[in-house]
């Protein structure tokens, strides 16, 4: 099992860690940021290897990488969710649903499948309550079918797209993006393929999200804006 590097400031305890690629909660709400002025290796970190930009261009992406099970993922839905809405024109983001296990790949697989449908952003606030809320495990093709289905979206094109090549593919970039940038934990913040911060670096979900701001800015004054 591969652990958090323990020379960065600590994160919150309550960390639940899943090797090799590791899907963790990162409470992050006990200590103090300083998330006006970052430090790299403390409240974000270079990724381990820089990733292309899949925004259209002249746009700076920020990736949010979640796994739908995750309860810190979940709490910090609503704050990502009303943050993403204020980002400016010239940012692009999106949503990366990264899983290994079984049970993670199951609603890895969901989340694309419904990216692939057009229904992703509609949903993803729906599959959290179903999960956290409600406790509809999801944990099988046929629990994730039902519930869509009872959420409007077509059975048999829903269970047509689960099973697609094309889901499948997009899981995979999931995962390889997500090892590429060298993740240790969900909800994590990847800002132009570059830089890496998540609550258990930055100290909080509002601390992650001002230091993500910050990272922006850097990269549109680099790029001269």
């Amino acid at each position: 099992m591969t652990s958090i590097n323990p020379g960065r400031r600590r994160a919150a305890r309550g960390v639940v860690i899943v090797a090799p690629l590791l899907l963790a909660g990162c409470a992050g709400t006990d200590r103090t940021s300083r998330a006006d002025t970052p430090q790299e290796g403390f409240e974000y970190r270079a990724a381990r290897t820089a990733q292309p930009s899949t925004a259209p261009a002249g746009r700076i992406e920020v990736a949010e990488f979640f796994w739908f099970g995750c309860p810190h993922c979940n709490a910090m839905e609503p704050a990502i969710e009303a943050w993403a809405k204020r980002l400016p024109a010239d940012v692009s983001f999106r949503k990366v649903h990264v899983g290994l296990s079984e049970r993670q790949q199951v609603h890895q697989r969901l989340f694309w499948t419904l990216e692939s449908m057009g229904r992703s952003q509609a949903l993803t606030p729906q599959v959290f309550r179903a999960i956290h809320v409600d406790a509809r495990e999801l944990a099988t093709r046929e629990q994730c079918a039902d519930f869509v289905a009872s959420r409007g979206v077509d059975r048999a094109a829903f269970l047509a797209a689960f099973d697609s090549p094309a889901v499948t593919d997009a899981m995979a970039r999931a995962n390889d993006f997500a090892r590429a940038m060298g993740i240790e934990g969900v909800p994590s913040i990847a800002v132009a393929g570059k830089w890496l911060t998540s609550p258990g670096m930055a100290g909080s979900y509002a601390s992650a999200l001002s230091v993500a701001d910050t990272l922006i800015a850097r990269e549109r004054a680099a790029r001269g804006g």
